[in-house]
């Protein structure tokens, strides 16, 4: 597959958004920043959350909200590349933040739920009511790791409820064009779970949790894009690419890319048929024609 390099000056880029303008709203977590990069590589710092923002969202109020993990330690290898290690050492919690892309101001929304407070928050995704689902990945120490779920939370920071737990450090969330299933990928298990929904921000309790197909080689698995179609694009660490199952969840196929840490894949460009990826260990934000066009977000691709 041919990709286009937009720039490898990010410090570990997540959380795309093509937006309408051409340009791409991300994360970089090691920078502590939400960023907007131009179509000629220009980077330009939106807003300063700190900690660790991930995952990323434009809400319906025209705000982009932000799983923010809280923050990791890092390193670098003797050829440059970056990785994430455990928690950082100035870690308080992890958070769910609203920020105003136009002046930059940072809200925090959600630090915990019913008093348990949230560990790292990951990804996330909008449904058509406006709500948002999340996962929390939890954070990793010297000698012990969280345990976390997956949760459903309203934009006025009113209600947040947690929808399933345990799971194994939940990454990639989605939905499926219908909205009738919630898609969640597990980072260590390397596995993609559907769950049917009986009404928005409701898991249906009467249908057991399907496993799409997995590939077999030795693989885990981070956030996720749905193109139209109802297939489910999961970014792949360690055997580096984009990961394809079909709709049915009986088929899945693998697409290189040029980086171990391949974190996150949106869409955008005419008819959705751009791919945006992120290859965060080189710091890169690349481009390629995907051979199916993406799914229209519910408040950005319209």
């Amino acid at each position: 597959m041919d990709i286009t390099e937009i720039t490898d000056q990010l410090q570990f880029p997540e959380g795309p958004i093509a937006m309408l303008d051409g340009s791409v709203i991300l994360v970089e977590i090691m920078r502590g920043t939400l960023s907007r990069v131009m179509p000629d590589g220009e980077i330009q710092v939106v807003a300063e959350p700190g900690g660790g923002p991930n995952g990323a969202a434009m809400g319906p109020d025209g705000h982009c909200y932000i799983c923010n993990n809280g923050g990791f330690e890092w390193s670098r290898s003797s050829r440059g590349l970056i990785f994430p290690g455990n928690q950082a050492s100035d870690y308080t919690t992890g958070r769910i933040e609203k920020i105003n892309v136009e002046t930059g101001v940072v809200e925090k929304l959600y630090t915990d739920c019913d008093g348990e407070p949230l560990k790292g928050p990951n990804d996330i995704v909008f449904d058509k009511e406006g709500g948002f689902w999340f996962t929390d990945h939890g954070k990793n120490r010297a000698r012990d790791r969280d345990r976390t779920g997956v949760y459903y939370a309203t934009v006025d920071g009113q209600h947040i409820v947690e929808a399933i737990f345990p799971m194994e450090a939940p990454n990639g969330i989605g939905l499926s064009p219908d909205e009738n299933t919630l898609y969640v990928a597990e980072t260590p298990t390397g596995r993609l779970w559907a769950y049917a929904l009986a009404a928005p921000g409701e898991i249906d309790r009467s249908q057991r949790p399907y496993m799409m197909a997995q590939i077999p080689d030795h693989h885990m698995f981070d956030s996720l894009a749905v193109d139209a179609e109802g297939n489910v694009c999961v970014a792949t660490l360690i055997n580096g690419g984009i990961t394809i199952h079909s709709a049915d969840g009986e088929f899945a196929k693998h697409i290189s890319m040029p980086d171990a840490l391949t974190t996150n894949i949106c869409f955008g460009g005419e008819g959705l048929k751009t791919a945006y990826i992120t290859l965060s260990t080189t710091g890169k934000l690349v481009s390629c024609e995907w051979e199916t066009p993406g799914l229209a977000l519910n408040f950005l691709n319209k």
